[in-house]
């Protein structure tokens, strides 16, 4: 058997990263082709049986993982983000859960056939939702706050919160004891607030040490923060089982919200190991399914998921905003997204096998044991698919997403960019900056413009900030590499039509050395082949300013260009339906109605105006307005 092990091993990672791979080439949830590469490699084909190829190491590797990704989703939340959606959270996690719960197990009990306690136990696992899924569908669909928020918080806290719950019905159905429930529950939460709590909260302090002190060196770094996780995690599991998975989500909380050490490079690692590990636990879960047991539940099963949709995750929402500041549309919304990931699986699949081994259980219920696994993976495949058609189509029929967003991301923060971002925010476009210089977020932030601290390199930044209403990129940092990059990553979010690059140098370059830049060029020539960051920067120190000037039939285009000469910069048009479009050639036409926002001589820009005579001395207003900008 051991000869087997290596290419057993070796078909699972490559089966995962061929996945994933199609999946974005697909622009396919990977959680489907990852369940679809599993099934046919294992009860389809059977080229894979991970329980003979892993032995009794399967399921301690299976709980370290989702150990790993749950801490990995801890560093994206924010505090600052509460401070607007804290108690709708906190409802979702609480209430929420109790509704879901009630009614699954409900449902799992009528249904699914299943014996009482089973039933009871499926609910528990079934409020778990899923950072694995939801993020990638917030992602695509680009909600506005606070509804994205809301579900990346949700996504996130209620996994550990309804793992273990699980985990207590699993220990009151063991122990023949559901009477007891109640006080197993307050007995379970207080160890789990107080060992996870504690445990997480002192290696989240002893790795900011480890960063912050340099007591080890950076290729280190990533393999002592992996320990001390997965430490973390195993010990409080050893005191209260499954609060592991609160530990280390309290871990990755702590972390990401210290302002003592950097650690881009660690969520760096810890997000390109999740996409590695979820492609592996998907493969190892899915494989081990018996196909038979996938047609025991007939239409019963589709009826189950049919409900749990349109009745279970509405109620649950519904229960929970009830009174709330929230919209009906930002309410509906939350009721079009609920998946299932790799948490609920690992949970189906671990506790499926202690049910089943119990010495002290019905014969009954332990026959039925075997089918929490495919009734798990028929809900997750099947709400994967649900959500991720439906909740694109009613984000936008909610307007909750735009399906052409005109806001502007713009990948560095330098004190003009500051400025464009003011003047497209005052025309009512939403805009964000994302620059790796503290102090231009500051001002930028000071100045009541989004913006957020980290790298626009870093993949993990599309989870992190909120792209709402964000349609383009413009990489406008003065390195050529950076801004290239950044072009070649967002292509796929945004389309290579709206993504835009400053380039580096100026309009005075060799034939050759442009010919060396169009060749590392990914996004398009922003502003104008001849136009790039050094250029713009020497305008502004000679005392440019960028405004706007409404295009009207006695103020064209031409008396523009006549009152601010050839030198004058167009840099966008803002048309009458609050569209934008962002100039690259230079030879902008905007027509009566629109605005062109342009950069332009101050001492011109005194003069002229889109809306007093053009030929006159400036008064105090002109000159304040121009101050302004």
């Amino acid at each position: 058997m051991g000869e087997h092990i290596p290419a057993g091993l070796t078909l699972i990672l490559a089966l995962g990263v061929a996945a994933q791979w199609l999946a974005w080439r697909l622009k396919l949830p990977s959680i489907v082709l990852l369940m679809g590469f599993g099934f046919l490699a294992g009860p389809v084909m059977g080229w894979l049986d991970p329980d003979a190829l892993m032995g009794e190491l399967l399921l301690p590797l299976v709980s370290m993982s989702v150990a790993l990704i749950l801490f990995e989703g801890g560093l994206t939340l924010r505090l600052e983000d509460l401070s607007k959606i804290g108690a709708t959270v906190r409802n979702l996690v609480t209430i929420g859960v109790a509704v879901t719960w009630a009614l699954a197990a409900a449902l799992a009990a009528l249904l699914l056939g299943m014996e009482p306690p089973l039933a009871v136990l499926f609910g528990a696992i079934l409020t778990v939702t899923g950072p694995t899924v939801i993020q990638p569908m917030l992602r695509h669909i680009r909600p506005r706050d606070p509804t994205g928020s809301i579900l990346k918080w949700e996504g996130i806290v209620i996994d550990p919160i309804g793992a273990l719950l699980a985990v207590i019905v699993l220990e009151a159905i063991l122990s023949g004891s559901m009477l007891r429930a109640p006080a197993d529950v307050l007995m379970a939460l207080g160890k789990t607030v107080v060992i996870g709590g504690g445990l997480g909260a002192a290696g989240a302090v002893f790795c900011t040490a480890v960063l912050r002190r340099y007591w080890a060196p950076d290729y280190l770094q990533n393999g002592i923060i992996l320990a001390v996780v997965i430490l973390a995690h195993v010990l409080t599991n050893h005191f209260q089982p499954e609060a592991g998975l609160a530990a280390v989500t309290v871990m990755g909380v702590m972390m990401i919200n210290q302002r003592y050490a950097r650690i881009e490079h660690i969520v760096e690692f810890k997000e390109q190991l999740q996409v590695l590990l979820i492609s592996v636990l998907f493969i190892v879960l899915t494989a081990r399914l018996d196909a038979k047991f996938l047609l025991t539940f007939g239409w019963r099963g589709w009826v189950f998921v049919a409900l749990l949709v349109l009745l279970v995750r509405p109620a649950a929402v519904f229960a929970s905003t009830w009174r709330s500041k929230l919209t009906l549309k930002d309410k509906l919304f939350l009721c079009s997204l609920a998946p299932r990931g790799i948490v609920a699986a690992a949970v189906a699949a671990v506790f499926s096998l202690e049910v089943g081994q119990s010495e002290l259980l019905p014969e009954a219920i332990k026959n039925q044991a075997a089918l929490l696994t495919p009734a798990m993976f028929l809900v997750i495949f099947s709400l994967v698919v649900i959500y991720g058609v439906a909740a694109p189509i009613v984000a936008r029929r909610l307007r909750i997403a735009d399906a052409n967003p005109q806001g502007v991301l713009f990948a560095g923060g330098d004190y003009w960019v500051l400025t464009m971002a003011r003047v497209l925010r005052d025309e009512g476009f939403n805009v964000l900056i994302v620059d790796t210089n503290q102090f231009n977020v500051k001002v930028a932030q000071l100045e009541g413009v989004p913006a957020y601290h980290g790298s626009v390199l870093f993949e993990g930044i599309l989870d992190e900030v909120p792209l709402g209403g964000i349609g383009r990129l413009l990489a406008m940092t003065p390195n050529d590499g950076v801004n290239s990059l950044a072009a070649r990553n967002f292509t796929r979010i945004f389309g290579r039509s709206e993504v835009y690059q400053l380039r580096e140098g100026g309009g005075d370059r060799t034939k050759v050395k442009k010919a060396k830049l169009s060749s590392r060029l990914e996004g398009r020539a922003l502003f104008g082949e001849n136009v790039s960051y050094g250029e713009i920067q020497r305008r502004f120190r000679e005392g440019g300013v960028i405004h706007a000037f409404t295009i009207t039939e006695e103020f064209t285009y031409a008396k523009f260009r006549e009152a601010f000469g050839e030198e004058a910069l167009p840099l966008f048009i803002v048309t009458e339906g609050k569209g934008l479009r962002v100039m690259t050639n230079g030879d902008a036409d905007p027509q009566p109605g629109q605005k062109l926002i342009a950069l332009v001589d101050k001492k011109m820009a005194l003069r002229g105006s889109s809306s007093r005579p053009l030929n006159r001395e400036p008064d105090d207003e002109d000159l304040e307005n121009s101050a302004d900008l």
